[in-house]
């Protein structure tokens, strides 16, 4: 299919096109209408041709990663080991250290919002359990939503593996949850630096690559989920994706970049980290969104069609045969790239057509 970059005007703009080059004919047409020398014929001609049109819009956009969010300190303290900038980290590592003890990921929805100890239950306890079963702690542990002996048991074997105090309680700011593993983005706390409770210690994100862009307010009916997509990579691989929803623009609460008009567009890679693996994040990529398409119509070009007078109006080409030529009335569609679709009773592939300027 042919991909047109840019998003041409709709129907109402036919007649303004062609208005300059073409004279109004009346309703009936017919054959010999007057040309340019008096003869009937057009000053030029062009060919009714059997197309795929498609109306697009072409953006600039940039490699990320999806669900950008900051991890904020639980407790105060220094940190003893900073974190590593575009590191993976996965269940059971640590994300940074805190007073030389670490922050480790485990996976789960529900967010680490207590102290954890016997005789707690709930649904961060059942998270608990279920990451100490698959990290291979799960020797006697009956994994369900209350802390007993069974947890704290594996809790100390975990503590003793890490070569930490054998408590067997998980302190507040000890584990972070999330959904899955991530990438650190940013390290917002370097070693040595004081953080209080709430204070950003690092960025993380979604190890899923995604091309975030820039659309205007206008643009809105390109935004909607599941609208499909061209990404040009910097390396100029290009590769087919999706819209998966709009995002805040970074910045938005203060931080550089904010204030930026228009819609921020997330858009997810078939392939995933495969297809933007080895690109350059700092290059710019070019987000092709589509919002139309016909496939196999017969097209000609705007300057062809004519404006009818009469009591009927509509729209016709001038068709050319030999030294005479016809007007027939047609049906007209999508416009895109400088064509538009038409249809009309005796209309084929191939016929010769009258153009308002060679």
């Amino acid at each position: 299919m042919k991909r047109s970059t840019t998003a041409l005007v709709a129907l109402g703009a036919v007649t303004a096109a062609v208005a300059g080059g073409v004279l109004f004919l009346g309703a009936g047409g017919g054959a010999g209408a007057a040309g340019e020398d008096g003869d009937g014929l057009p000053p030029a001609t062009a060919t009714v041709v059997r197309t795929d049109l498609v109306l697009s819009k072409t953006v600039d956009g940039r490699i990320d990663f999806a669900r950008r969010r900051a991890v904020k300190a639980a407790v105060e303290g220094t940190v003893t080991v900073a974190a590593a900038e575009g590191r993976t980290v996965r269940r059971g590592e640590a994300l940074y250290e805190l007073n030389d003890k670490p922050v480790t990921l485990l996976y789960g929805p529900v967010p680490a919002f207590r102290e954890m100890k016997k005789g707690h239950r709930g649904s961060d306890v059942l998270q608990l359990e279920r990451n100490l079963r698959d990290l291979g702690y799960g020797a006697g542990l009956y994994v369900d939503t209350e802390y007993g002996e069974d947890t704290e048991a594996a809790v100390k074997r975990w503590q003793k593996h890490l070569n930490r105090e054998t408590t067997g309680r998980i302190g507040r700011g000890d584990v972070v949850f999330q959904p899955g593993e991530v990438k650190v983005v940013s390290a917002d706390a370097a070693l040595a630096d004081q953080v209080g409770p709430d204070a950003p210690v690092l960025t993380i994100a979604s190890t899923k690559p995604v091309v975030r862009a820039l659309l205007e307010q206008t643009d809105g009916a390109l935004t909607a989920r599941g609208t499909k997509v061209e990404v040009t990579l910097p390396s100029g691989k290009t590769v087919p994706g999706k819209v998966a929803g709009t995002v805040r623009p970074e910045g938005e609460d203060g931080a550089e970049g904010g204030g930026q008009e228009g819609i921020t567009v997330e858009v997810v890679l078939d392939g995933g980290s495969r297809a933007a693996s080895g690109e350059d994040a700092e290059a710019t990529a070019s987000v092709t969104f589509v919002s139309e398409a016909r496939e196999g119509v017969l097209s000609v070009p705007v300057e062809a069609v004519v404006a009818l007078r009469g009591e009927n109006g509509g729209y016709g080409l001038q068709v050319v045969r030999g030294r005479t030529s016809e007007m027939i009335r047609v049906e007209t569609g999508m416009t895109a790239d400088g064509r538009i679709e038409v249809s009309g009773a005796g209309l084929r592939v191939g016929m010769k057509v009258g153009v308002a300027k060679p």
